[in-house]
């Protein structure tokens, strides 16, 4: 499998916190595939699987998007997570979905084990905003062994407004 995207580790790409942080998008149907991902207590067990079985669809549908695509997890159970990939057009094959709305965007950095403080921190700021989530999305944006080499594991939390 290719990767069409700049990196130094020959996978993630290096993440530039700046463009997302406390930025807000309005979507209007956002294009991915979606995929499932089992989890125990919120822990992700097959996540690389699903990236893999979504890449795979994305490379043969040509479907990459010119800058790296947001990878966005919808927790939904402690048991299960909806994976959203950012395609550039329909992938044959694949779950399409859209994503329409405004959203509001904080990045946090730190380990994984720092979720929960997280998504508290997000929920505080977006009211500082003036606002209320409606629904909240996680962008990992790198991968672990990616998060190692660069020094800085960078988690942006996604709220629909």
């Amino acid at each position: 499998m290719k990767n069409p995207y700049e990196s130094e580790t020959g996978c993630c790409p290096r993440f530039d916190p700046e463009p997302w942080d406390e930025k807000e998008f309005e979507w209007d149907s956002k294009r991915f595939i979606k995929d499932k991902v089992r989890c125990l207590f919120h822990m992700p067990l097959t996540f690389g699987k699903a990236m893999m079985r979504c890449c795979e669809k994305i490379e043969r549908a040509d479907a990459y998007t010119p800058e790296p695509p947001l990878v966005l997890s919808d927790h939904t159970s402690p048991w299960s997570l909806d994976l959203y990939v950012e395609v550039a057009k329909e992938v044959a094959d694949a779950d399409n979905s859209t994503l329409s709305g405004t959203y509001v965007a904080k990045v946090f950095e730190g380990p994984y084990k720092d979720a929960r403080i997280w998504c508290g921190q997000m929920q505080e700021w977006v009211e500082t905003q003036g606002k209320s989530i409606k629904k909240q999305l996680v962008y990992y944006t790198t991968c672990p062994k990616c998060a190692k080499h660069y020094g800085k594991n960078y988690v942006v939390y996604f709220a629909e407004v």
